[in-house]
């Protein structure tokens, strides 16, 4: 992203998320990966603390009281253990010199200005679905970078102190953004999107489900106009949203955390909230959940996504996932791709799995970008797992 379209940023709310998405982004991310890598072969629940904190999965960052309620911790004790977790691998990287952080460095430099660094910061946490660890990762990311302790918690401080702003303030958040259309009109493209079941849809429920976390101190809140009441949500792209529903004329009313959602990964067993669900004035209800852009393809949300599709249908309502930006779902499955990149990746992953500097070696050579990349994960149904990065051929 330019710097003069970081100067268009109002606190990290972008026109469109695709503004932010790059393998730059995925660069740092896996280098972070790498040292949580070797963090969890020497202290394996303080490696994983720091992956589920800082959702390095693709999926999106826990809340701390989620991972206490997990691991049957509290909440500060839960901090206590991040923060010397990060403390060690941060030491570590220092005095090894591995993995390479020269790209922390080059996008968070020491000498930048205070301002345009925490604009760049809340750019790139708005654009991947994660304020609910805000604070964490942008002194871990700027400590990686060469800022001193002092300087990194200073900044990082205005980062939190930006999202706490906007989530107490009573209002649904900072100015819109220039050049962007009103916030209710963005909802009619959206409505174009849903994929709809046959059928009479179930009643929508009158209120909210509850989670183990529901009042953990990292959620905003709002008052509704259309509930007469406040809303709850966990991030500035759930807030864009909630803001449409209110505003919007084709909806009657909205209802956030409509359900829960049992679902497998892997081995493991899940729960999902979907994000909301709108009764529309022609009478069909619509569940909706906020995924970013840049991680719609992760494996993780996309078993989690087909689980709420599948829910969703069961009880008439149709479905759609909210990325962010202009481009949905059936858009990226729709997006050319220039055929040399594409058959070089399906060629490959007929032989097997690919690792990160062998797919950016492909990556540098064909000129693929991340919308690329997610549209041929999604068109093919490969497999992308992040943290590290892997990616497969479907199975």
């Amino acid at each position: 992203m330019t710097t003069s379209r970081i100067e268009d940023v109002q606190a990290g709310l972008l026109d469109d998320v695709r503004d932010a998405v790059s393998f730059g982004f995925e660069e740092a991310d896996e280098a972070l990966a790498a040292m949580v890598a070797v963090q969890i072969e020497e202290r394996p629940r303080g490696g994983a603390l720091i992956t589920q904190r800082l959702g390095l999965d693709g999926e999106r960052p826990e809340t701390l009281t989620l991972i206490g309620l997990r691991y049957g911790l509290s909440r500060d004790r839960v901090r206590q253990l991040y923060t010397r977790a990060v403390g060690q691998m941060v030491r570590r990287v220092q005095s090894t010199g591995y993995p390479d952080t020269a790209i922390f460095a080059e996008r968070y430099p020491v000498g930048r200005q205070d301002e345009r660094l925490v604009r760049t910061l809340l750019a790139e946490i708005y654009a991947t679905d994660s304020d609910i660890a805000a604070q964490d990762l942008a002194y871990l990311r700027l400590r990686l970078a060469g800022h001193a302790l002092l300087d990194a918690k200073r900044m990082a401080g205005f980062v939190f102190q930006r999202i706490a702003g906007w989530q107490q303030r009573g209002r649904w958040h900072l100015p819109t953004p220039r050049h962007t259309e009103p916030v209710a009109g963005q909802l009619v493209p959206l409505l174009r999107r849903a994929d709809w079941p046959s059928g009479a849809p179930d009643p929508l429920p009158g209120s909210p489900a509850a989670t183990p976390d529901a009042h953990d101190d990292a959620r905003g809140f709002v008052f509704a106009e259309k509930l007469d009441r406040e809303t709850t949500f966990d991030t500035a792209l759930e807030a864009r949203l909630l803001r449409m529903l209110d505003e919007s004329e084709q909806v009657v009313t909205f209802t956030e955390r409509p359900g829960g959602i049992d679902y497998r990964l892997d081995d493991a067993e899940r729960a999902h909230h979907p994000t909301v669900a709108a009764r529309l004035t022609d009478g069909r209800t619509l569940a909706i959940d906020v995924v970013p852009l840049a991680r719609l393809a992760v494996h993780g949300n996309r078993v989690k996504l087909d689980a709420a599709r599948t829910w969703a249908h069961d009880r008439g309502w149709g479905w759609l996932v909210y990325t962010g930006s202009r481009l949905g779902e059936p858009d990226l499955r729709r997006h050319s791709v220039e055929p040399r990149g594409e058959n070089i990746l399906r060629n490959r992953l007929a032989t097997g799995p690919l690792a990160w500097p062998e797919f950016r070696r492909i990556v540098d050579e064909t000129g693929l970008d991340m919308v690329d990349f997610t549209a041929l994960v999604l068109r093919h149904g490969w497999r992308w797992e992040r943290g590290p990065f892997q990616l497969a051929a479907g199975t």
